[in-house]
């Protein structure tokens, strides 16, 4: 609290202002020159902040990450500002104005709910964080619509709120927490505020979650921000025992409709990657679906289908070549096509890529992808290239 109290100053302001481009490795001599004019503990501030802005830009852009302070842990546990946005829009679509956001950490979710035009409560209970939240929401000129409370969650009275959102931490002192009973708060409790709230919730959570963990009185969805598997999220208030997978950009939304899982079926002239928001969601049946097309294994989430039926669920690969897993045969298969751009995909294989890529030593001006999987049981190697339409 002591360094952001600095950096909130006049010449903290202007010292992060002249310190926010400055490569690490430069670090020492620019600590060095400043220290001649400032004092240390303003300079390692400043340095400390500057080097947080320079990590958060691929969270939350240039632009407002210039702006924001943050803490170590908020720049890594904080959501993709797309994310936020997207659930911000979702909320204001419900016609939500008002979200108590509990475990609001640097406040990356409560502006985007008042940018969204909602008005917010974040709450958290370090006092450091909750001060950044603070001085995040001002230096975005937002703080007319967010107000941060320095509280233990479960001590907030919410009922005068439409909306209740929760972010539970998923990080101890020993690393992630898997157990969804061990979050701080627990996701029981989080799940007892959600049903509580007037209108709507939604509690953020590891996307591994178990499906058999997910409420009967919830919707789960499963969101994804340019192929990356980033969060799944519980909603109360909206459809109950929906399961949806979001892809952003877009936002693109596959539903469930409780379809079967696939047949096995031999390797056809396409394969389909669904994307890991699919996966995660157990929609791969709904992708099989869309492109007419079955499962390589059926333990393997690896569509396969005589016909291109392009989808924004699932990259189609265009395959070339079936062969029993052969680490000789793929190295002369290559040499023969002359491939020196080698992509290496698997799932269901315990060869690491890049040792297989040690192993054969891709040359020569072509590309290509090689899927490691097993085709109905059995270790396997399918090469090709993504599919042109």
């Amino acid at each position: 609290m002591n360094d952001l109290a600095l950096l909130l100053t006049p010449e903290g302001r202007a010292l992060l202002d002249e310190v926010r481009d400055t490569d690490p490795t430069r670090e020492l001599a620019v600590a060095t020159r400043l220290r001649r004019e400032h004092p240390a503990e303003l300079v390692s501030a400043a340095l400390g902040q500057a080097r947080l802005r320079q990590r958060a830009v691929v969270k939350f852009g240039a632009e407002d990450a210039g702006r924001m302070f943050f803490t170590p842990n908020g720049v890594e546990q904080s959501t993709r500002a797309s994310v936020a946005a997207y659930r911000a829009r979702r909320m204001a679509g419900l016609g939500i104005t008002s979200v108590a956001d509990l475990c609001c950490g640097i406040g990356g979710d409560a502006i985007a709910l008042a940018r969204a035009g909602i008005r917010v409560l974040a709450v958290d209970r370090d006092p450091r964080t909750a001060a950044a939240a603070r001085a995040n929401a001002d230096a975005l000129g937002l703080a007319g619509l967010v107000e941060v409370r320095e509280a233990d969650v479960t001590d907030v009275d919410t009922a005068g709120f439409d909306a209740v959102f929760v972010d539970p931490a998923r990080r101890g002192g020993r690393g992630r927490i898997f157990d969804p009973e061990a979050y701080s708060p627990p996701l029981s409790w989080a799940v007892s505020a959600a049903r509580r709230a007037p209108r709507a919730a939604a509690l953020k959570i590891a996307p591994g979650v178990p499906h058999e963990a997910v409420p009967e009185d919830a919707e789960a969805e499963w969101i994804s921000d340019g192929g990356d598997v980033k969060e799944a999220v519980l909603w109360f208030g909206t459809e109950p025992g929906a399961i949806r997978a979001t892809l952003l950009p877009g936002p693109r939304t596959l539903l469930s409709r409780g379809l079967p899982d696939p047949g096995v079926r031999p390797p056809g002239r396409y394969l389909y990657e669904p994307d890991g928001a699919v996966i995660r969601a157990h929609l791969v049946a709904e992708v099989a679906d869309r492109v007419d097309g079955g499962l390589l294994d059926a333990t393997i989430a690896y569509v396969t289908a005589d016909a291109l039926h392009p989808t924004p669920y699932a990259t189609a690969y265009e395959i070339t070549d079936h062969l029993p897993f052969n680490v000789k045969k793929l190295k002369a298969l290559l040499r023969e096509r002359r491939v020196g751009t080698l992509t290496v995909k698997k799932r269901g294989s315990a060869v690491e890529p890049e040792e297989l890529r040690r192993k054969v030593k891709p040359q020569g001006p072509h590309a290509a992808t090689v899927f490691l999987t097993r085709v109905a049981g059995a270790p396997a190697m399918l090469i090709g290239h993504p599919a042109r339409p």
